[in-house]
């Protein structure tokens, strides 16, 4: 298992594709990690060297102690970009991911070249409910939170559908690490990058779901609006897209990543 080793911890990272391809990095949501995009990764690493790796305080990743900050998760993608050897990429990040994929392009422009944002906002206040989040996390435990988690984030049809999906998503859920987990609530809690978009210039789609309560599709349509030339796609899905509509996600991110 490849780590990319940070100060103190370690930053899990997996790797498919061919060395000389374009790199395609991929960026988890919040409580989630690598295998969320278990869909995609086959089919992207045909046209890609597809990086996806696990935020600090997920996954595989180490999760240090106290609250994170949209910096601290920016600049842990520099590092792994150093590590990797890789002196510029394409992204596609989900939640989380596109906010830390936004943060990337106007803090260090020069390391992205497209940027796919899905199921994402500039900011999310209120700031009483990450800091209720962070709450229950720490007194409850996150086997508590999975199931509410899942929840928000996939329409009745679809759980009832896919059983076997929600159940994957939902062990991902209750194994996250309570401190990462908390950290990156206090991320995102502090998050405010709607300053950051009118100087981005690199090629960005936005993507929302319909039916997405966590970050509704006004939240994608900011985004779309203030950065200029920025295109939208919406799926008729609630808050993870890329794994309830995973080859319409795929196509839309590829056909982007392809397009003129």
């Amino acid at each position: 298992m490849p780590f990319c080793p940070m100060e103190g911890w370690s930053l899990h990272y997996e790797v498919d594709g061919k060395a000389d391809a374009p790199a395609l990095i991929l960026s988890n949501s919040l409580a989630a990690d690598v295998s969320m995009w278990d869909a995609q990764v086959r089919h992207w690493a045909k046209r890609f060297r597809v990086v996806r790796y696990d935020q600090r305080g997920h996954g595989s990743s180490g999760a240090p102690l106290g609250d994170y900050s949209i910096d601290a998760l920016g600049l842990d993608v520099v590092a792994l970009m150093d590590h990797l050897g890789i002196d510029r990429a394409d992204w596609c990040g989900i939640s989380m991911g596109g906010m830390t994929g936004l943060w990337l392009a106007a803090h260090a422009p020069e390391r992205m070249r497209r940027l796919v944002v899905a199921n994402t906002a500039a900011q999310m206040p209120p700031r009483e409910l990450w800091d209720e989040r962070i709450a229950n996390a720490r007194a409850l435990g996150m086997e508590a939170l999975a199931s509410p988690t899942v929840e928000r984030w996939f329409p009745a049809e679809f759980r009832a559908r896919e059983p076997g999906t929600v159940a994957r998503i939902r062990r991902v859920v209750a194994a996250t690490p309570v401190d990462g987990y908390a950290g990156c609530c206090a991320a995102i809690r502090d998050l405010d990058l709607r300053g950051d978009l009118g100087p981005i210039r690199h090629p960005v789609l936005v993507i929302v779901g319909d039916r997405d309560a966590s970050t509704p599709p006004a939240a994608g349509e900011f985004i779309r609006s203030n950065i200029p030339g920025a295109r939208l796609a919406r799926l008729d899905a609630a808050h993870l897209s890329s794994v309830e509509r995973p080859e319409e996600f795929a196509d839309l991110v590829e056909n982007f990543l392809r397009s003129d």
